[in-house]
């Protein structure tokens, strides 16, 4: 199977306040959806003007999120956005499914909580990795992860 990401006008998303200039989403269904998701994350860290070390903070973050939402949740969607506001240029990510949820988010944020055969430093380490961090479990089930890390100027 071939997806393709698909591009919606930049605006105001979950997450914060900052002007949207582009806004792209990824499916994230299959192995090979998780490697475009981190080139795709890449590719958007270079655009706004991030380091090396930013960039792989941003990267590994969205990798820990995007294999989350395919293990745990069955798969679902990342959205990357590139933002601007005054001071400064930042990406956010927002990954959901609709998988069955977490039953204990705080328990999820610890080091070495796992449902699987993981490490458990996924979330937490996603926390860690960004300057901001949201997680809304829904009743009913899916998880919403909205992360995001600024430039300095």
């Amino acid at each position: 199977m071939v997806t393709t990401p698909r591009e919606t006008p930049a605006g105001r998303g979950w997450g914060g306040a900052a002007a949207a200039e582009h806004r792209t989403e990824y499916p994230v269904r299959t192995e090979e959806d998780l490697l475009e998701a981190r080139h795709a994350v890449r590719a958007a860290t270079l655009e706004t003007g991030f380091g090396l070390v930013d960039q792989t903070r941003v990267v590994t973050a969205a990798s820990e999120l995007v294999r989350n939402a395919y293990i745990h949740g069955g798969g679902g969607t990342l959205v990357i956005e590139r933002l601007r506001r005054p001071g400064g240029r930042g990406v956010r990510l927002t990954v959901s499914d609709a998988g069955p949820g977490i039953a204990n988010v705080d328990a999820a944020l610890a080091d070495g909580f796992s449902t699987g055969s993981g490490l458990g430093h996924g979330l937490g380490g996603a926390r860690r990795l960004m300057h901001e961090f949201r997680i809304d479990c829904p009743p009913g089930g899916g998880t919403i992860v909205c992360v995001t890390r600024w430039t300095s100027g």
